[in-house]
């Protein structure tokens, strides 16, 4: 009896210990699932955006809700993470994400330097967590300081989760662990994640099926710890060595990146080495240094801290391996995060957008700047026939197939504002300004899906053609000089016919259209709004781009038609908001989120509202000041519109893309009327445009205005 027993248990506990090895067997080796869910990138809102300003560091990243999102590398035209956050547990009854499950709150650690500070706290609370973020100015790496509380005192179980998307597509990474560390490779680049103190479990699965989040909200353990996750949506895991109580709360998390998983490696190893302190001092001695070679102005009273992040995230934003590709926007807003292998139009380089920024630079002082952006416009950039794309990828090779002869004029328009008359410089500007002759006055307008003769854009090719015919001179090319000066002015002579109605709907009195398809303002003609609009009467679309016509010279502020079109604009597109008051694109615009709050992309988003607009409005208060021989009203009005702008920005001073209207679901979630919505945040453009804004304070006239053209239609003439 005894002896049947013994070998019962025996056997039983031989039974158990084999069905545990083949559980541990089952859970460690390659990870199965692959290859997992298809990869797609974080919301385009961000409330943080950092990099070093060494060339010796070719790492940027962000921040948004609560955690690390994507970080580019090994350029910014390349995303090459899309997360890492953290998972906490009691190992027991209940776990959570950062993202999803705690309060988040975010900081500037310094002020003057792109240094940020991210706190989650558990609404139930249990815990907290900080984490301060620096790149090491002197290698392609990213440290995050951790510190980790438990506020109960009760010991917690702490979890790196880290999603890899390396050279801008997450489906076709693989990863392993390398002793402590996490490593993740694709044909191009590879990532090293390390912690010290070390991980002391490490796991790479596929996103849904074999990750760590996937293995740890089933029971609240981390059961697997698979070597390697083979071409796949590779997410990793790490246990961290801290319980969040008192002497367990610190750790440092370093991720480094390089062309081979050892230079990755050994990135990740000797920031690690170096320290967070070492490498956070030297960063912020960079932005130091950079800021304190200029001075504000004094518009920005009250609003210092926006004007010194706006002119970093500036800086930031120029690419440091083909210099003067400035970006549009560090982010992957809406639709175009969630397409498949895109990610998207916002860090290309549009020729609009690098004239705004370069502009705002030439105000603050930052003329070396705006130089590499024209040099990159003309030398990157430009086409065989003059033109230059819609947008290019950061090694100026076209993205997107349009023609906006706006963007054509820029680089002319910045050439003359730099005082670049050389031969040079005149041979690329002959090619631009004979692409416009060639293909203008009709172009696609600033807003990509609508071809006419649209006020900012004609606006731009006059006041191009201006300036160029003053390089042209200045070259020894008299007659070209004289044909873009004849050609400018039969333009000018029909903006009236092309782009002011008289019998439209909106006003007794004329007013501009957004534009006209045929060059007849006073026809009914008709076309589809894109993005799911729908077909209208063009004498029922306006939108705020002729005040261009003013800033660039080409009109007088106190143009007849100027004037009668301000009210309609202000009627038909303008909202009075608790942060401001903003106007939308134009009428009908569905570029933005849907009334139930999904992002653009789906042909019923309703456009909202974009506080360049406000900055647009405040220039022209201090064209018609002046013009008035008023310059403090203009002053005064042009600064409610600082204000505006300003109060649109977030926790991390971050300017957004467009903010929430009186339209659903504003007003409802914490989508407050006049704040942010899920656009492109930080847009560099708002940002340019504040601090374009506060130099023509100062100046009491816009500051871009080209004097010659200004002078040349009877505007201000210096």
């Amino acid at each position: 009896m005894t002896y049947r027993w013994v070998a019962r248990l025996f056997a039983l506990a031989c039974a158990c210990v084999l069905a545990a090895a083949s559980q541990a067997s089952a859970a460690s080796g390659v990870a199965p699932g692959a290859p997992g869910a298809t990869a797609l990138w974080t919301p385009g809102n961000k409330d943080g955006f950092g990099t070093s300003t060494t060339s010796g560091s070719n790492v940027w990243h962000t921040l948004g809700g609560g955690e690390l999102t994507e970080v580019y590398y090994p350029n910014l035209g390349t995303p090459a993470v899309r997360d890492l956050q953290f998972v906490i547990t009691d190992g027991k009854s209940w776990v959570d994400r950062e993202r999803e499950d705690t309060h988040h709150a975010l900081s500037l650690t310094d002020a003057r330097s792109l240094s940020y500070r991210q706190v989650n706290t558990d609404p139930n609370g249990r815990y907290r967590i900080t984490k301060t973020y620096t790149t090491d100015p002197s290698r392609d790496a990213l440290l995050m300081r951790v510190h980790f509380e438990s506020l109960t005192n009760e010991p917690l179980r702490l979890y790196a989760l880290y999603d890899p998307s390396l050279s801008g597509n997450g489906d076709d990474d693989s990863g392993s662990t390398s002793a402590t560390a996490l490593v993740t490779s694709d044909a191009k680049a590879s990532s090293a994640l390390v912690s010290e103190p070390a991980f002391t479990k490490t796991s790479n699965g596929y996103l849904g099926t074999s990750d760590g989040w996937t293995d740890l909200k089933s029971d609240r353990t981390m059961d697997w710890n698979y070597t390697s996750a083979p071409d796949g949506n590779v997410v990793q895991t790490g246990r961290m060595e801290l319980t969040g109580k008192t002497g367990s709360q610190d750790a440092t998390l370093a991720l480094g990146f390089g062309g081979s998983q050892s230079s990755a490696l050994a990135a990740a190893k000797a920031s690690l080495d170096r320290g967070f302190s070492d490498a956070a001092r030297s960063y912020r001695a960079g932005w130091h240094g950079y800021l304190s070679t200029f001075t504000r102005p004094q518009s920005v009273a009250g609003h210092e801290e926006l004007y010194d992040v706006s002119l970093m995230v500036l800086a930031a934003s120029e690419d440091k391996t083909i210099r003067g590709a400035g970006i549009a926007s560090p982010t992957m807003a809406w639709v175009w995060g969630l397409i498949p292998g895109y990610n998207g139009p916002y860090h290309l380089v549009w020729s609009r957008d690098l004239y705004e920024m370069a502009t705002a630079q030439i105000a603050a002082g930052d003329h070396a700047a705006a130089g590499r952006a024209l040099d990159y416009l003309w030398t990157r950039q430009q086409q065989s026939d003059g033109c230059l794309p819609q947008n290019s990828n950061l090694d100026g090779s076209p993205h997107w197939g349009g023609l906006q002869l706006d963007e054509v004029a820029d680089p002319i328009l910045l050439s003359w504002q730099l005082g670049r008359t050389d031969a040079a410089t005149w041979s690329h500007v002959h090619d631009a300004a004979q692409c416009i002759l060639d293909k203008g006055p009709v172009t696609q307008e600033r807003w990509e899906n609508a071809t006419g003769y649209s006020p900012a854009s004609i606006g731009a090719e006059i006041a191009g053609l201006v300036c160029a015919a003053q390089i042209a001179q200045a070259n020894g090319a008299d007659d070209a000089a004289a044909h873009y000066r004849s050609v400018a002015d039969a333009w000018r002579s029909q903006l009236d016919h092309w782009t002011v109605t008289t019998n439209g709907p909106l006003s007794d009195a004329p007013y501009f259209l957004r534009l006209s398809v045929d060059g007849d303002a006073d026809a009914g003609t008709t076309y589809t709004i894109a993005d799911g609009g729908p077909t209208v009467d063009q004498r029922t679309v306006v939108d705020t781009s002729f005040l261009e016509l003013v800033r660039l010279g080409v009109l007088r502020a106190d143009d007849a038609d100027v004037r009668s079109s301000l009210p309609v604009v202000d009627r038909e597109l303008g909202v009075q908001t608790p942060t401001g008051m903003f106007w939308h694109r134009f009428n009908h615009d569905g570029y933005g989120e849907t009334p139930d709050g999904r992002p653009f992309g789906t042909n019923d988003g309703i456009g909202r509202l974009w506080p360049i607009f406000a900055g647009e409005r405040g220039e022209y208060a201090l064209a018609k000041g002046q013009l008035d021989g008023d310059v403090a009203a203009g002053r005064a009005a042009a600064r409610e519109r600082l204000d505006d702008m300003a109060n649109t920005a977030n926790d991390g001073l971050m300017l957004p893309e467009q903010v929430w209207d009186d339209n659903p679901p504003a007003g409802s979630n914490g989508n407050a009327p006049g704040t942010g919505t899920g656009s492109a945040t930080p847009l560099g453009w708002t940002h340019a445009q504040f601090i374009r804004l506060a130099w023509s304070i100062d100046a009491g006239r816009p500051v871009e205005r080209p004097s010659l053209v200004s002078c040349r239609y009877g505007g201000p003439c210096p």
